[in-house]
């Protein structure tokens, strides 16, 4: 497969859940040598944090499980439906968002293919990744536990597929 697989992960507003899916994919490409073929980003729905790291307390978890979060937050846009092949959301409003945004474009050829990443977990189950956004440490655990099987998951299948 010489062609890049081109990865958007979706949440709310950009400094939790999608950056730190974004984190975790980068580093399990990483380690099976595979950066090459994945081009991976992270957006959110929402705009209120453009521009601003991923939040300190989900750096912070992420760094203890020696995942680096680089990205800065921005906002999902009509063109990113072009842009990737997939787009992976975090819970049933962002679906929904990027599904409304997918309806209204023009273009209804070549779409990214938008899904839960939940649907990728193979040893958790949930039906969305929560926000840990407004609750404690545990919180940010649990999110990156979700992502690090959903992640393993979706790298499986799309090096299957």
């Amino acid at each position: 497969m010489s062609v890049q697989q081109r990865v958007l992960f979706v949440c709310l507003g950009n400094i939790c859940r999608s950056p730190a899916a974004e984190g975790v994919f980068l580093q399990r490409l990483a380690a099976a040598g595979l950066q090459e073929r994945y081009v991976v980003d992270s957006a959110g729905t929402g705009s209120w944090h453009v521009g601003k790291p991923a939040d300190a307390r989900m750096r912070s978890a992420a760094a203890r499980r020696g995942i680096h979060l680089p990205s800065r937050a921005r906002q999902l846009e009509a063109a990113d439906l072009q842009r990737f092949d997939r787009i992976l959301t975090m819970d049933a409003d962002n679906l929904a968002a990027v599904q409304a945004l997918a309806r209204r474009s023009p273009q209804r050829q070549g779409l990214a293919v938008v899904e839960p990443l939940v649907r990728y977990c193979r040893r958790l189950s949930a039906s969305e990744v929560p926000d840990p956004y407004f609750g404690g440490e545990e919180g940010f655990e649990r999110v990156l536990d979700l992502l690090e099987d959903a992640c393993d998951g979706l790298l499986m299948a799309l090096e299957q597929g």
